[in-house]
Formats: C-alpha cells, structure tokens, sequence
C-alpha cells in the first residue's frame, strides 16, 4: 500500500527537542550503541563522527581523512566506518585505523550503511553526482569478505530488518520508494524477492535513512520534505512528523529503553537553512526500537 492510499487519518505530530545544536552539512547515520550509552553519527561532507551520551550529555567529535557514510560499532570495540575509498576499522576511542576493504573508484563514495543480524555490514555506495547506476550496495563480512548485493544503484540508503529477520528495506532514494526483500539466514544473510514495500508520492521529498521499530513499523526521514513517516508492517502511512528543517538524513532508536528517536539533519544546498539543519533532533518517548547489533569484524 503506498503513502496515497493511506493518507487519511494519519496521526500528524511536530513534537521534537535539540539533541545537539551543530551545523553539520550533511548530518547522517544516526546509531545507537548500547556498550557505551552513547549515539553516533556522522557528518559525510565534514570527514566528521559524532558521538553524544544523553545521560551527561558529553559530546566527541573524531575526523576522518575522507568522506565518511556511516561509523557503526564494533564487537570488540572501535568503529567500523564506510568512507570514500572503501570500509576501515577504527580501534577503541580511534586509537589505530586500518582498511578492511579498499576499492577506490574515482567519482564514488560510501555512503548509508547497516548492521545485519549475522553482524555482517551492509554498505551503499554513490556517485558524486548522483547519477543512476553510480551507487551499489554490498555485504561486507566480519573478514572482510564483500559480496556485491545491488548493483546499478543511484543513491544506496536506508537499510534495516524486520524484528525476526526475515525482512529487508531497503532505499535507493531517487526510486521514492521503500522496497522490502525477504531475507533469509544460512551461513550468512541474503535478501531475494525484492518488490515495493511503500511511495513517498510527488512533492513529499525523498526517502533517506530508515530504522525499524519492535513492532515492526517502518520509520524513514524524507529528503526535501521536512518530516518523518512511520508505515505500519503492511506498508500504511500512520504517523508523520512534521520538522521545521527540510532535508532530515536518517532516524534511530536510542535512549534509555530505545524509546527516543534521534533524527539526523543536513544543510548542504540550501540557500536559506533553517537555524537547525545540521543538528541533531530527537523526538522523546516516540516509540520503541530495537537493540543495535554491532559489527562482528
């Protein structure tokens, strides 16, 4: 069912904090890591990782010497980070950094990633310039082993899975649409079957970054459309948050009881940005999220 059919009667709030006040261009990658109580994320354009602990509220601010997609945790410790060039991994408070994948291609960078329940990190790519079939996404494993998922990719974003596992969303931005793979564990996981799962309708914006609740609803920030939506498991439109910013990058869960949804946004482009783009938003008390597995390698 796409966001047309299922307009009416949805819920409409703007209820939201300032997590933290930044200026970030392009904010992206919200993640929570239950080891450290802690929200990471990352600024793509300012080669920056983020972290900030609610509970004291004590912020870090790491550079990277490229672009950075996405910095998600490690089982051990450290980060795991989807940079221009390829997958790196970052020791315990950045302490050492090595490449686990290199594959630099020119025009490229990473992009949006997510940990899978096999603790595998999927990672998208994209061109510079946007251009379809310039992007791909690709399952990295703990060894480093990468296994190209989705090739002819625009912009590869949003990815998690359903509460059992058994589904994935996935968003190639341009495409409005969130599609839903059935995803299945042998000795690693695999999505197949892939097929729409809801459309963000004309003039709404673009899907961005998404995260999946314990009851299985979809949340994705809209690009251009100053909001986030919450599709129920059917793919109904129940809930929209209206934001005073107009590009929101990316939501997750995080929190005491993964009840609070954080909401990274972007000022890149824009003539005029709203005081807040770039900063960190959090909607208090917004639902319930499920806990974060970090990567394996």
């Amino acid at each position: 069912m796409t966001s047309r059919r299922a307009a009416m009667g949805q819920a409409r709030t703007t209820a939201y904090d300032v997590a933290v006040r930044e200026t970030a261009a392009l904010g992206e990658g919200p993640t929570w890591d239950a080891a450290t109580a802690r929200l990471i994320w990352v600024d793509i354009l300012g080669s920056r990782v983020h972290t900030y602990a609610p509970g004291n509220g004590r912020r870090t601010v790491m550079a990277t010497e490229q672009h950075v997609g996405a910095a998600k945790p490690r089982r051990g410790g450290g980060l795991v980070v989807n940079l221009r060039d390829g997958v790196g991994l970052y020791g315990p408070e950045g302490a050492s950094f090595s490449w686990l994948v290199r594959n630099p291609v020119p025009g490229r960078r990473g992009n949006d990633a997510a940990v899978a329940p096999d603790g595998s990190l999927w990672v998208g790519t994209m061109a510079y310039d946007e251009r379809p079939g310039g992007g791909s996404l690709t399952r990295i494993a703990p060894d480093g082993t990468a296994t190209e998922q989705l090739g002819e990719v625009a912009v590869s974003n949003g990815t998690g899975w359903s509460p059992d596992g058994r589904l994935m969303y996935y968003v190639d931005s341009p495409t409005r649409r969130i599609d839903v793979f059935d995803s299945a564990q042998d000795e690693c996981v695999y999505a197949v079957n892939r097929r729409p799962f809801a459309e963000i309708e004309e003039g709404a914006g673009f899907p961005d970054g998404l995260t999946v609740d314990a009851d299985g609803c979809v949340w994705v920030a809209l690009w251009d459309g100053a909001a986030i939506r919450r599709y129920t498991p059917d793919g109904r439109l129940d809930r929209t948050v209206e934001l005073p910013v107009r590009r929101p990058t990316a939501c997750a869960f995080g929190g005491p009881g993964l009840r609070d949804l954080y909401i990274t946004t972007a000022r890149t482009g824009l003539d005029r940005p709203h005081p807040l783009s770039g900063s960190l938003l959090v909607l208090p008390d917004a639902g319930r999220g499920l806990p974060g597995r970090p990567f394996a390698g």
